[in-house]
């Protein structure tokens, strides 16, 4: 079976396109199978991106699919974007909707972070659920080591999905996880690498 955390370039095309609206911006997005969420915005994304404010600096969209998130606050905050996912597919897709969108981004093939050298103001993920949790928690976990001092991640997860023991995890990494919200079955968190 197929997934949108693996490469697999036999998956059969079924371009789409999406139009929304996100922090005051409007936005044209292409997608395909193969890629999360590709028919729709993913609730948690929009969630994610309406509850990160106020950023400035470097922000990685890490396991960006088709660039909604990263695009979106960069669009919103000025922010000099990185955008990272394992599936090829995905990235190129992001690549085009980066540069429909105005946006300039730098794109990065990557299994977490192992072709990722620097370190960010700001994390943002979605986590691949149904990759597992070891990668999910590996994610996290590399995060930290690729956070400035005083930068953070933020996570987004429902709690079916295991929030609590996300949460758990995160604060045994960074010491502490703020939760930014909860509402209707979604956890927002926001964990800071103390300087």
């Amino acid at each position: 079976m197929s997934h949108y955390f693996k490469d697999d370039p036999s998956l059969p095309d079924d371009e789409k396109t999406i139009r929304c609206s996100l922090l005051g911006h409007d936005f044209i997005f292409k997608t395909n199978a193969g890629i999360f969420s590709y028919t729709q915005i993913d609730r948690a994304s929009q969630l994610l991106i309406e509850q990160i404010t106020e950023l400035s600096g470097s922000l990685l969209d890490l396991g960006c699919g088709y660039g909604v998130i990263g695009i979106a606050l960069t669009k919103a905050y000025g922010l000099q974007l990185t955008m990272s996912d394992v599936n090829p597919r995905a990235l190129a897709y992001a690549k085009h909707n980066a540069e429909r969108n105005g946006t300039a981004a730098k794109i990065i093939l990557s299994d977490c972070f192992e072709n990722i050298g620097e370190s960010f103001e700001t994390i943002a993920l979605n986590p691949p659920i149904h990759a597992g949790k070891n990668i999910s928690y590996r994610m996290y976990a590399e995060s930290y080591e690729h956070l400035n001092p005083g930068g953070s991640l933020y996570v987004v997860i429902q709690k079916k999905h295991g929030a609590g023991s996300a949460a758990n995890e995160l604060n045994k990494i960074f010491g502490a996880c703020e939760l930014l919200y909860k509402k209707k079955g979604y956890y927002i968190y926001r964990c800071i690498k103390i300087k």
